[in-house]
């Protein structure tokens, strides 16, 4: 069985290296924001408050411990990271990876996989939930050698405004045992962020590191892994208990605060139905209509018959 998703593995990154490197260009998704990235340990109580401003990037990379590709991304993101531009949120790949999570991975595709033909592996990086970054080439030659490039690439997404203007958002954690706590949060925005527009707060509860000697890019140790997003509710205000899950290894588990503002879907009303219920409601009409007309038409015969 080891055999077979090493086979499996060969061929997907060998058919995903097929062709000249290419430089992907970053491109714009039309659903909505996320921003946020406010965190503490699990094991710590903790509250803050921070400008809208002020935060970070939230980025979401999608990798595998199989992609050789994505170690440079990751290294160039973690660069941008350590520097302040960025919260780096890992969701990795199913396939062959001790740290991918089906829901996890389903969302990422489900939002962003129809945008270029390269999204349904990895690597790919999208920052703030509204502009995402393919590959691992990068768009721009601003140094001599590749990963400054993507340092450089990824340092100016960061900083694109979301244009959130004047406003704060508090987040507090509270540890209960060491498997659950409460979450606070207060999010104080411009009403006309929200108009026709749906508001999930979310906890997302990440591992600062884990192990995998088998992980195939040779790694070994794989950071900001995300283990689970829990939907926290609407309201720009609240608390909530978590019960948190078991680490893959260690006492690193952390709590992140995330919010995400999407577009309202109205679904398009099916007007078939409705023509097909007006059609059965009328065909009773009908129906008794033409039953007059053929008695009326029959009694017309037999008073014709009598006369004659």
């Amino acid at each position: 069985m080891r055999h077979v998703r090493l086979l499996c593995v060969t061929l997907v990154f060998t058919l995903g290296c097929i062709g000249p490197a290419m430089a992907v260009p970053a491109v714009d998704v039309d659903n909505g924001m996320i921003f946020g990235g406010q965190s503490t340990k699990a094991a710590n109580a903790s509250t803050m408050t921070d400008n809208l401003s002020d935060l970070g990037a939230v980025v979401e990379v999608y990798t595998a411990t199989w992609c050789e590709s994505c170690v440079y991304v990751e290294h160039a993101l973690q660069e941008v990271y350590e520097a302040g531009h960025i919260t780096p949120y890992h969701i990795h790949a199913t396939l062959s990876d001790a740290f991918g999570e089906e829901a996890l991975e389903q969302r990422f595709r489900d939002r962003y996989a129809h945008l270029t033909d390269y999204s349904r592996s990895p690597p790919g990086s999208v920052f703030n939930g509204t502009i995402k970054k393919a590959g691992k080439v990068p768009d721009v030659d601003v140094h001599d050698n590749d990963h400054d490039n993507r340092v450089e690439e990824f340092t100016q997404l960061a900083q694109r405004d979301l244009g959130l203007g004047v406003g704060t958002t508090t987040f507090s954690w509270t540890p209960m045992s060491a498997t659950s706590g409460t979450i606070g949060w207060a999010l104080d925005i411009d009403d006309s962020h929200l108009e026709n527009m749906t508001l999930n707060v979310a906890a997302w509860i990440v591992e600062s590191a884990a192990e995998d000697e088998d992980g195939a890019n040779g790694q070994g140790t794989y950071p900001h892994i995300v283990r689970e997003m829990v939907s926290l509710g609407n309201k720009t205000e609240g608390t909530s208990t978590l019960n948190l899950p078991a680490a893959h290894d260690g006492d690193d588990l952390e709590i992140h605060l995330v919010y995400e503002i999407m577009p309202i879907i109205i679904e398009p009303v099916d007007d078939s139905a409705e023509e097909s219920e007006s059609k059965e409601n009328n065909t009773p009409f009908l129906s008794t209509v033409s039953t007059a007309m053929t008695v009326g038409l029959a009694f017309a015969f037999i008073r014709k018959d009598r006369r004659e």
